[in-house]
């Protein structure tokens, strides 16, 4: 049984929608509100659409027959085709129940600075809030000058666009865990994706939703959403973690951590210069960047940025918060931006949580998702495998293969012959019972290489060649400390 979309269009659920700024993609979250109600909404709304279906399918129910199906934007062809309709007409329904000042003041809100609205709130001139005539530009992608008034926003036709438009809303509904494609058709989901929930008819949601956990693993947040209250007055749930980051270093942790707040709520956010102290190049350096979101992950916190790199490699890096020195906001005229940076911004593409969850997210094991994917192959003996691996979640690539194709892989993957013979040679000296496994990795990840430490002995690096001569090095230096002369 599939649920019913019946969300209205709130500020909350737009910024969701938009994965990133709001002002940048207002109209296309806009947008994907109305798709979810033609695809789950009530019978009043929503499309017959087949249990397997196109874009084509979608879109031959949605507009009318006369609809263009060019890669042009259509003209207005039919005063009752959905693509004459207006955002105002989309928005301001009695179903949804909201009225355009309400809806209004509610995206300015959004951007008001906290300081400047609790200042409105004390001010005995609060109606200043409400004053339509506040001048909040949006982005427009259609407008050559890029940017309209809302008030200029709600007059404009929202599924006036391309084809091209279209299909990339499908898309990230996809992305967004609204729809399952496959075989080149969309598929309906039984369970909607964790958002923030505001209800045409009030419906509250409990303490501690969803949305509120959507940081968390999805299972973790579906076991503290149940559990995360008290039971007959007993605390039942707990996660524990392990937090490497020492006493001394706590306040300045909780310094950067406040003081990227503050930058994430201006207006765009501003790019910054970090002064950090960097185990892999073994001392202070200063990178600038732009600040995105920040993860916990392998112990600790880090800062996930995109522009320098402490060792100059790669365009984005994670900067474990306590090495962190100092931060200096920078201003977007600051001439040292980097070029890759500076081109995002120009074209008002900054980069957004989301653009990190996907990287994370694409076929590659590894929380570095700036380093370049790679084939490994695994050996652990079959004991070990039904004890710990076997039937366990590491990755989705993280598969079991036979002896065979563990064997067709070293051969088509190793491109020196004198390598290929080694690897070849090594994998006929082990036994086909053996458990094998394939994943695809980010090469030079320091978890993935942490994780490969924890199983040894246990386990067996087959492939890529240099990881393997890589870990044999390690062990041999590791046995040395564990050699007595006599």
């Amino acid at each position: 049984m599939v649920d019913e979309f019946q969300d209205t269009p709130s500020v909350e659920l737009l910024q969701w929608l938009a994965r990133g700024s709001l002002k940048q993609n207002l109209l296309r979250a806009m947008r994907l509100w109305v798709w979810l109600h033609t695809i789950y909404g009530d019978k009043t709304v929503k499309l017959n659409l087949p249990n397997e279906w196109s874009y084509s399918d979608w879109r031959n129910l949605f507009f009318s027959e006369t609809h263009p199906q060019g890669e042009k934007i259509p003209t207005i062809h039919d005063a009752n085709c959905a693509c004459a309709k207006t955002v105002r007409e989309w928005l301001f329904t009695s179903a949804t129940g909201i009225t355009p000042d309400a809806w209004i003041n509610a995206i300015k809100s959004h951007y008001c600075h906290p300081q400047e609205q609790n200042k409105k709130k004390r001010s005995s001139k609060s109606s200043e809030l409400k004053d339509t005539s506040i001048k909040l530009l949006i982005f427009d992608p259609q407008d050559k000058n890029n940017k309209k008034t809302l008030e200029q926003i709600l007059d404009l036709r929202l599924f006036g666009v391309t084809r091209r438009t279209l299909q990339r809303d499908l898309e990230i509904l996809a992305e967004l865990g609204w729809l399952r494609y496959e075989d080149q058709k969309y598929h309906l989901v039984a369970k909607f994706p964790s958002r923030p929930v505001n209800l045409h008819d009030n419906t509250t949601t409990s303490p501690m939703s969803d949305y509120e956990l959507n940081f968390m693993h999805a299972d973790l947040a579906c076991i503290a959403e149940n559990l995360s209250n008290q039971i007959n007055g007993v605390q039942r749930f707990f996660l524990q973690l392990d937090y490497v980051t020492s006493n001394k270093k706590t306040d300045l942790v909780d310094r950067w951590h406040n003081e990227l707040k503050d930058l994430w709520q201006q207006t765009p956010v501003p790019p910054i210069k970090i002064t950090y102290d960097s185990a892999r190049v073994g001392e202070n350096i200063d990178c600038v960047v732009f600040p995105v979101c920040i993860y916990y992950m392998q112990r600790a916190v880090y800062l996930c940025a995109c522009g320098q790199s402490p060792d100059g490699t790669t365009d984005w890096y994670n900067f474990r918060i306590d090495r962190i020195q100092n931060i200096t906001p920078l201003t977007w005229n600051y001439p040292h931006i980097p070029n890759y940076l500076q081109q995002r911004y120009k074209k008002a593409s900054l980069p957004t949580p989301d653009e990190i969850a996907i990287a994370i997210d694409q076929k590659a094991w590894g929380f570095d998702f700036y380093l370049k994917p790679r084939l490994m192959i695994l050996r652990f003996d079959s004991d070990y495998d039904n004890r710990y691996i076997r039937n366990t979640n590491r990755h989705e690539t993280f598969k079991r293969i036979n002896y065979q194709k563990a064997k067709n892989l070293i051969v088509k993957e190793t491109i020196e012959q004198e390598h290929r013979e080694a690897l070849l040679n090594v994998l006929e000296n082990r036994s086909p019972q053996d458990a094998y496994y394939q994943a695809n990795y980010r090469h030079k990840d320091n978890g993935i290489m942490m994780r490969l430490r924890a199983w040894r002995p246990r386990c067996e690096v087959l492939l890529p060649f240099d990881l393997r001569q890589s870990i044999a090095k390690d062990a041999a230096e590791e046995l040395k400390l564990y050699q007595y002369e006599f």
